[in-house]
């Protein structure tokens, strides 16, 4: 469970998250003690771990959660850091409750203070539920989704009108495009200097594809060009803000738990239970995370 340190001295254990068995899901790195570790540092540390976010994490704000249970948590990509990070996330809170039992925890990031709960589930693995900020969807111009779809090699006629091109927000900007078939999302050759570019311009962390399989099933893949990885295997704060964008498209009621595929494409599959609760803006994202080896 315990890996090295790096070659800067800093110790850093490695998870995946989003599934139980350690050849799927997405990897991250955290980094449980990051005092005295500039940005510059941390960046480097992302960059030499290679996976797509590493969180770092420091005392918290005043007064933030119980005691030896709340932290602030910076994320780094290998190119740059990101607001916020849900696989990194997930990854966190099962490692802190590996060493301090589960439970609820707290977490002050760039977005917002996220509350995360741990719990073992039936089969013996700890699930880790995180609460985003309250997010918020906005409509994407003709212009830019066109753009984004040259960008991908798709065309528009490829998309499903049922589900239509959106800015979603719940904790970081993703774009979100529905493919109408399945066959679409699983062809995905893009280019990447214009997708990166595009994206930067935007302020958009990943590139939100979809396609919907069943009225709470889907199967999605998140293009990450601005943060040096071609794809992400499981996106976890691009969930959070797709079950916003369902919600604020009617697609679904106040309350609803959804299921997103990701990552077969990849051969690292990933499964994220959404969850939409009524009264309640903010949207929860729960996953398993097991350590990685070396």
């Amino acid at each position: 469970m315990t890996n090295p340190p790096s070659a800067s001295g800093v110790q850093i254990v490695r998870y995946t998250a989003f599934t139980t068995d350690p050849a799927g899901g997405n990897r991250a790195g955290v980094v449980l003690d990051a005092a005295g570790l500039d940005d510059a540092a941390m960046l480097g540390i992302a960059a030499d771990l290679g996976y797509s976010e590493t969180a770092f994490l420091t005392a918290p704000p005043d007064g933030l959660g119980e005691e030896g249970r709340a932290f602030t948590v910076r994320y780094f990509s290998p190119k740059a850091e990101v607001p916020f990070c849900g696989h990194a996330t997930i990854a966190t809170a099962v490692a802190l409750a590996e060493r301090i039992g589960p439970g609820p925890l707290v977490f002050a990031t760039r977005s917002g203070t996220v509350p995360v709960e741990v719990a073992e589930d039936p089969q013996g693995a700890l699930r880790a539920t995180l609460t985003s900020v309250e997010p918020y969807v906005e409509e994407a111009g003709e212009a830019d989704v066109s753009e984004a779809l040259a960008a991908l090699g798709w065309r528009a006629e490829e998309l499903d009108p049922a589900l239509p091109p959106r800015i979603a927000y719940a904790g970081a900007r993703h774009l979100v495009l529905a493919a109408a078939t399945r066959a679409r999302l699983a062809d995905l050759d893009y280019d990447f200097e214009r997708l990166t570019a595009y994206m930067t311009a935007r302020d958009l962390v990943t590139v939100q594809l979809v396609w919907r399989e069943s009225a709470d099933t889907f199967h999605v893949r998140d293009p990450f060009p601005v943060g040096g990885v071609v794809e992400d295997p499981a996106t976890g704060a691009a969930a959070a803000a797709f079950g916003a964008y369902l919600r604020e498209l009617g697609q679904v009621g106040p309350a609803a738990e959804l299921t997103l595929h990701q990552g077969e494409d990849m051969g690292r599959p990933s499964v994220l239970t959404v969850e939409l609760r009524e009264g309640d803006p903010r949207v929860r994202v729960s996953g398993t995370a097991v350590p990685l080896s070396g």
